[in-house]
């Protein structure tokens, strides 16, 4: 039976065991914690030799900054867009006028950060001890260590050779780990359906059915029309990408952890045709800087709060508003509850109390469940735009260096005449 196929049938055992027995189902969510456990402890060591390898095989430094500029200055652009849409989108809908802020319990509130510190970010992205940092699960550290070891690779060339064997074993054993691992994906999902079940209930949808409809709007949005449009610019077959990362895209909607599939996505981009280079390095990348689901969901609830408290949104008002987000939204790699902590920063710097995001909380698994899942759809689409820019850029180079004979060039003329 195909996967996807076990996890639609494990989403509706989870939701009649949450339903019927609630008990149970909160029980069962060390299924869903075990499998995340699984994914989480193969991420980084295999994301590590192939970012490592990636780098140490392009051609220059100049390269890897090439393409770092590029997929940086892309997610600026994608975030930045899709920020607009969620404010014009939750604007024109007028939601959250009439919600019942007042009442919402600031509880579950406890313990989070009201704001992030762009100095511990920083540190976090230059650890002082890389084994800490692997242990910590610190993405955005093993990015930075990994450049740093690709490029001394790329620098001693044949010397590195022993080693980057050593990385490609590593790499391969860690890539059949990670088949097995997908295969119990199932069961994580039903774990974690039956815990959001149980735990979470229906009871807010009533009151933030507006909020709900209007996320999801907004991702089919910037699913069904942006991302297509970025396909048709770079030429890239979007229907085909999204068959190839269906079903990854699914694990993630329903465990609400795209760190669940980065392994496994790296591959399946890999056999859709982009570059490991490419892949290996823009995708985990993306993982900390292109939240694309996220950012909406930043976006609409802003302004449901604005709404539901009075607020003013105006048209410099609501443009503060992205603004803010467009930064700390750069803010969130390594941040337990990113979406939350990101909304309460921006709530603040908006002068908007952050116990109306307590409202939010009860509903939050239900969106949270799509972010997720365009989150890895726009790390994918990410990649792929890149890895189509860098071909290009081949393309046009050795078209450039390769020198025509006389009889290629006459021959050319008389393709390009006109048959008589």
């Amino acid at each position: 039976m195909p996967i996807g196929v076990q996890s639609i049938i494990a989403v509706g055992l989870g939701v009649l065991i949450g339903s019927l027995a609630p008990s149970a189902g909160e029980q069962m969510k060390i299924l869903g914690e075990v499998f995340l456990n699984l994914v989480q402890v193969v991420v980084l060591p295999l994301v590590f030799p192939l970012i490592v390898l990636g780098i140490a095989r392009m051609e220059s430094v100049k390269k890897v900054g090439r393409i770092a500029g590029k997929a940086i200055l892309y997610f600026e652009l994608v975030t930045t867009v899709i920020l607009l849409i969620a404010v014009g989108l939750a604007k024109f809908t007028g939601i959250g006028k009439g919600a019942p802020v007042e009442g919402a319990d600031a509880k579950g509130l406890d313990g989070m950060s009201q704001g992030i510190d762009f100095h511990e970010l920083v540190l976090h992205a230059v650890p002082k001890n890389i084994f800490a940092a692997f242990g910590e699960g610190n993405l955005l550290g093993a990015i930075v260590f990994a450049l740093l070891v690709g490029v001394a690779m790329a620098a001693i060339s044949e010397k590195s050779e022993p080693f980057a064997s050593v990385l490609e074993s590593v790499a391969a054993v860690m890539f059949k780990v990670v088949g097995y691992v997908i295969r119990i994906a199932p069961l994580g999902v039903l774990g974690f359906i039956s815990y959001d079940v149980a735990h979470y209930g229906f009871g807010n949808l009533r009151s933030l059915i507006g909020f709900i409809a209007v996320v999801y709007a907004g991702l089919a949005i910037v699913v069904g029309v942006l991302f297509p449009l970025i396909a048709a610019i770079y030429r890239i077959r979007y229907v085909d990408l999204l068959k190839s990362i269906a079903g990854l895209a699914g694990i993630a909607f329903v465990t609400r952890s795209s760190e669940s599939v980065l392994a496994p996505l790296m591959g399946k981009l890999e056999a859709f045709g982009l570059s490991r280079s490419t892949t290996s390095f823009v995708v985990p990348l993306g993982y900390s800087f292109n939240t694309d689901g996220s950012v909406l969901y930043q976006a609409a609830a802003l302004v449901f709060l604005a709404n539901a408290y009075g607020a003013d949104t105006s048209l410099p008002a609501l443009l503060l508003m992205v603004g803010v987000l467009v930064i700390l939204s750069k803010g969130m790699a390594g941040v337990a509850s990113a979406s939350i902590v990101v909304l309460i920063a921006a709530g603040n710097s908006v002068g908007l109390p952050a116990e109306g995001v307590a409202l939010l909380l009860g509903v939050d698994f239900i969106v949270d469940m799509a972010r997720t899942g365009v989150n890895v759809i726009g790390n994918s689409l990410a990649a792929a735009v890149v890895d189509s820019s860098e071909s290009r850029r081949e393309a046009k180079r050795s078209n450039r260096e390769t020198p025509r004979t006389p009889a290629e060039s006459e021959a050319t003329a008389l393709q390009k005449e006109p048959a008589q």
